[in-house]
């Protein structure tokens, strides 16, 4: 595992870490899930990032609670921890000089031939869970859609996809988004009910045929077992930073640019009639997209507006562009909107 990668998963916030996975997050505290626990005698330090039961004492930080939580070794947590918060990772594998030598040549095949995928985007293709997704669930504007050249496919095991490009300004694909149209109902197949109650703490489970393990979390009785398939996939190469880059060359000065957090997000935003890009992860913002888009600021007085998510990673983002754009714009979302695409599709 790329060690800049391990420092990122270390550096998401522990609270948001301990809510994907299910706990219940009140002032700083939550009911432990490794024990019976009834008074949330789970503590979260946001200074260092770490949480701690002054019960049982487990304690750690991100890649830890997951690890312990989903009973998961330290590359499947932190290959989870890396797909519930759209960061691509990247095995760490160190050459000697010799050897790097010898690797060249593989090195250069292993990276993103985008010739190999840009005929899947001339005529994109859009299957009926696909549509459901996009035009029932998100409620997107066809010409969307079309400007973004999403498309779809299965896999073998029956799994749906849909496929998102990445482009760069000159419209040449860079890289690839593959988001796992089947991950909730596959989620909720994998939550396993059992027999489990305070009154009767030593119920027993039994392990699915998979091999996954269980395990039951805190008071509430509940077995869960991870999803085999993840949410997102990337190509190996990918370059998947800011998104829907094209929409540059189509500025007017002083025009307004929205800046949304994820794919989702930005369809969204276009769908309102806005020109938008968005930023899949703020782990995964370089020092050239920071530079892109103050350059924007300076040579067409282009003006950035946001409505960051309602969690800490949203407003953390928010910040992080904010040194980098004095002028970008915070917009409040309402208080039972938990993102731009929640605000976007609720009933007016």
């Amino acid at each position: 595992m790329n060690p800049d990668t391990i420092l990122r998963l270390r550096s998401l916030p522990i609270e948001g870490v301990a809510e994907r996975l299910g706990l219940r997050v009140a002032r700083h505290k939550s009911l432990c899930p490794f024990h019976d626990d009834h008074h949330a005698s789970l503590t979260f330090n946001t200074r260092r990032n770490t949480y701690r039961c002054f019960a049982c004492d487990a304690h750690g930080g991100t890649i830890d609670l997951v690890m312990n939580r989903l009973h998961k070794s330290f590359p499947d947590a932190c290959r989870w921890l890396a797909d519930a918060s759209n960061i691509i990772v990247e095995e760490y594998n160190p050459l000697s000089p010799t050897l790097k030598n010898q690797n060249s040549q593989l090195t250069t095949q292993n990276s993103f031939d985008p010739s190999r995928y840009a005929r899947h985007f001339e005529h994109p293709w859009l299957s009926d869970e696909a549509r459901t997704f996009l035009f029932d669930e998100r409620r997107l504007d066809p010409r969307v859609v079309r400007w973004c050249r999403l498309t779809s496919w299965t896999d073998r095991q029956g799994t749906h996809w849909l496929q998102t490009p990445f482009f760069d300004q000159d419209g040449k694909l860079i890289g690839i988004q593959n988001r796992n149209l089947d991950y909730k109902k596959q989620t909720k197949e994998n939550l396993v009910p059992t027999n489990t109650s305070p009154s009767n703490p030593q119920s027993h489970i039994t392990p699915l045929p998979t091999g996954e393990r269980l395990f039951r979390g805190g008071a509430g009785g509940r077995a869960l077992e991870a999803s085999a398939v993840p949410r997102f996939r990337f190509p190996y190469g990918s370059r998947c930073t800011i998104y829907n880059l094209p929409v540059i060359a189509m500025l007017r000065p002083k025009e307004p640019l929205y800046i949304t957090e994820g794919c989702s997000d930005c369809w969204a935003m276009l769908s309102s009639g806005h020109k938008a890009v968005a930023i899949p992860s703020a782990t995964l913002l370089s020092k050239a997209d920071k530079d892109l888009l103050s350059n924007l600021s300076d040579r067409l007085g282009t003006t950035f507006h946001m409505y960051p998510d309602r969690d800490a990673p949203g407003e953390r983002l928010f910040m992080q562009l904010k040194e980098v754009l004095p002028s970008l714009e915070h917009h409040q979302l309402p208080p039972d909107c938990k993102d731009y695409s929640d605000y976007y599709t609720k009933p007016m």
